[in-house]
């Protein structure tokens, strides 16, 4: 498991610095699909889009989704509902009971039996701020490495694999 870690983690550094772009818009662009990916139901067309209209680079926003689309979502639930608990000045299980009996036995009618601003409320604001969060600390940590690399490469004098 840890070696299959390790080559996915390579695998996403090389696939970044292939990417002939600006520092700022590639990591612009991985937060923008890091958010996006975070936030259940709204994936790689959102990020694209906002990689467009932020001139941010599509193909690390599209890397973005990829890395943290549902699987990602699936491990912040607990953590989106305490959160926007917190936040809505709620307890997180009044949130998290109705909510689960949700996801085990979907139907319309009951999506919009429940209250909206005790238990979808708090549950999407806690998605979006953890989104929020990830992406930030995503741009934040890819501008440093790609500066890095690039304080690298000038020091050398010669280009690293994986730049032109």
């Amino acid at each position: 498991m840890k070696t299959k870690i390790k080559e996915g983690l390579k695998l996403l550094y090389a696939k970044i610095f292939k990417i002939n772009d600006s520092p700022q818009k590639i990591a612009l662009g991985l937060s923008l699909g890091i958010f996006s990916g975070f936030v259940p139901g709204i994936g790689p067309l959102t990020a694209l889009f906002m990689a467009f209209a932020f001139r941010a680079n599509r193909a690390s926003a599209l890397l973005g989704t990829l890395l943290t689309n549902t699987w990602t979502s699936l491990l912040t639930f607990a953590l989106s509902i305490k959160l926007g608990s917190a936040i809505m000045g709620i307890s997180w299980r009044e949130v998290y009971e109705p909510w689960m009996l949700l996801v085990k036995d979907f139907h319309l009618q009951r999506l919009f039996s429940l209250s909206l601003k005790k238990v979808i409320l708090p549950v999407a604001l806690g998605y979006l701020l953890v989104a929020l969060i990830f992406g930030s600390l995503a741009y934040i940590i890819t501008l440093f490495i790609l500066y890095l690399r690039k304080k690298d490469e000038d020091k050398s004098g010669i280009n690293l694999p994986g730049r032109t």
